[in-house]
């Protein structure tokens, strides 16, 4: 064997250095692992979760049938001869599924037509209780001090008016309701507990090592704010938010029920009911078919708040 062989395999055993940035012909750079978070994972437990997907299925077919009423019937409720008294307090049949009330109305029309009052109510007062919630929440979370002193006794003040009394008196002070308005009173009665979670939330994350590193490393007040304290404070208010809204969906029916909330000719579901709780006995189908979407509507807001909180809470995994 020639003497040189194992010079030689020394020699090609030895890596070959390549200059920075150069890649050698032929191979693939390996990919960047990805980083996990919580809401990744979050993510991925919810698409696992059966309680999720059912109570997201019946939110999406909800908000379907509030977008598009028309889709799922062919009546109109509000076209001139709708009602027919000649149909008054008939009883559900295959061409009428849930039957007529006392004017001769089509239940059916009615309730799905009725979805879009109830589903506006709910969104839009729980957006509003977020945003407000959420701002003063951030800022007297981040500012200490005074500010934050000023801001949390007032929501406390605040926060000692019950929601449904307040709004009930407010209602009736007002004497005629609709969607925009009983939107707006849930929502300035309601903003205080988003704050309190919100504030809680900001203060407990701005004390976390990261936050300490970021501020260390030279990073503003704004960017630590929104890149690094925001989306980690966000989850129990999204959590609450989602809870909320059923709550609202809900506290609507009854202020519609009592005759202050949504008003005729406008739908409700809480209105529907009102109309037919003097014939519950003789014809329970008026109050049975709204009574059920609604329940259906509130357990499934319900449902996916509470599949979110396990989701997004780590003690709960």
């Amino acid at each position: 064997m020639p003497e040189n062989t194992s010079a030689t395999v020394e020699e090609s055993a030895v890596p070959v250095a390549t200059a920075p940035g150069s890649a050698v012909k032929g191979m693939k750079k390996d990919k960047p692992e990805r980083v996990a978070s919580m809401w990744s994972d979050a993510r991925r437990d919810l698409m696992h979760n059966w309680v999720f997907l059912v109570s997201a299925v019946l939110i999406l077919a909800l908000l379907v049938i509030a977008a598009l009423p028309g889709l799922f019937t062919s009546g109109d409720p509000y076209a001139k001869g709708f009602c027919d008294l000649s149909n008054s307090v008939v009883p559900p049949s295959g061409a009428h599924w849930f039957g007529f009330d006392v004017q001769g109305c089509d239940i059916y029309t009615r309730t799905i037509y009725g979805t879009r009052n109830s589903i506006i109510v709910g969104v839009l007062t729980s957006v509003l209780t977020t945003l407000v919630g959420c701002v003063l929440g951030m800022v007297a979370g981040l500012r200490s001090g005074w500010l934050d002193v000023l801001v949390s006794r007032f929501t406390e003040i605040w926060f000692a008016i019950p929601t449904m009394l307040g709004g009930l008196l407010v209602l009736a002070m007002l004497g005629t309701g609709n969607v925009v308005t009983v939107s707006l009173i849930m929502a300035v009665l309601g903003w205080p507990q988003l704050f309190r979670i919100m504030r809680g939330a900001v203060i407990t994350n701005k004390q976390n090592d990261y936050v300490m590193a970021a501020r260390a490393l030279g990073a503003g007040g704004w960017r630590i704010a929104m890149r690094h304290i925001l989306p980690n404070a966000l989850a129990p208010v999204i959590v609450v938010s989602t809870i909320n809204l059923g709550v609202y969906i809900s506290a609507e029916a009854a202020f519609s029920y009592l005759g202050i909330g949504v008003q005729s000719p406008n739908i409700s579901w809480g209105l529907m009911i009102s109309d037919g709780q003097d014939r519950f006995l003789s014809a329970p189908h008026m109050v049975l078919f709204p009574s059920l979407f609604l329940s259906v509507t509130v357990l499934a807001f319900i449902m996916l708040g509470e599949a979110v909180r396990d989701a997004l809470d780590p003690k709960l995994r």
